[in-house]
């Protein structure tokens, strides 16, 4: 990508995260727990949502140390009380999976946009033929790139991320020193995973984002 469409990607990636943790809000209140409801963060407005770190710090030291190449960002985790929900082995992965499933269903939604506005429309491919649709597409197409990054890289079992709560769903009991260890080096796991990790991922990153633009 261009700087001009890291820039955007940069600003899509932002709400995206917010619609990624409104979700992990609302599915937690559908299995009994309000308490992201009376944190007041079950809402869409930015402000209740940014993170210092996640939101601002990171991207800029992530453009820096990638030499203007990547950026990548998230929104203040939700809240949520797993002991409150209908069902304490699989509510807290189901709360997990709804913020990757809020991503993919942006990215579907605007993948159908693309295909039906300006067909072939994608990040890779330059086009000679610039006109407002073809723009637009290239934009929409940005948009459905963040949020497949967005889905897949949160489905990586270390937590915090969403993947983990999958995982520990998984794992049977014995398995607990393995939850022990995740837990305990889970920063230093993302932040490893982050820059010598996340080619692993990519290659699925470049399946579903071809799946859906083509």
């Amino acid at each position: 990508m261009d700087f001009a469409s890291l820039i955007f990607f940069f600003l899509i990636i932002i709400p995206s995260s917010i619609i990624h943790e409104y979700a992990h809000g609302w599915m937690a209140l559908q299995l009994g727990d309000p308490t992201a409801k009376y944190a007041g963060r079950l809402t869409l407005n930015p402000v209740v949502h940014i993170d210092r770190w996640g939101t601002i710090i990171m991207p800029l030291m992530l453009y820096v140390l990638s030499a203007g190449s990547f950026i990548f960002a998230y929104a203040k985790p939700v809240p949520y009380n797993p002991y409150n929900l209908k069902n304490q082995k699989w509510g807290p992965a189901m709360v997990g999976l709804a913020g990757p499933a809020s991503n993919l269903l942006v990215a579907i939604v605007f993948s159908v946009l693309i295909n039906f506005i300006a067909p072939g429309s994608n990040i890779f491919a330059a086009s000679n033929n610039e006109t407002f649709l073809t723009v637009l597409g290239g934009l929409f197409s940005i948009i459905v790139y963040a949020n497949i990054i967005l889905a897949i890289f949160n489905l990586v079992p270390i937590p915090p991320l969403d993947g983990s709560k999958i995982l520990y769903a998984l794992l049977p009991d014995s398995a607990y020193k393995v939850r022990e260890f995740l837990e305990k080096n889970g920063f230093w796991l993302i932040i490893f995973f982050l820059f010598f990790g996340f080619q692993l991922i990519q290659p699925i990153i470049s399946f579903v984002y071809r799946l859906l633009v083509g």
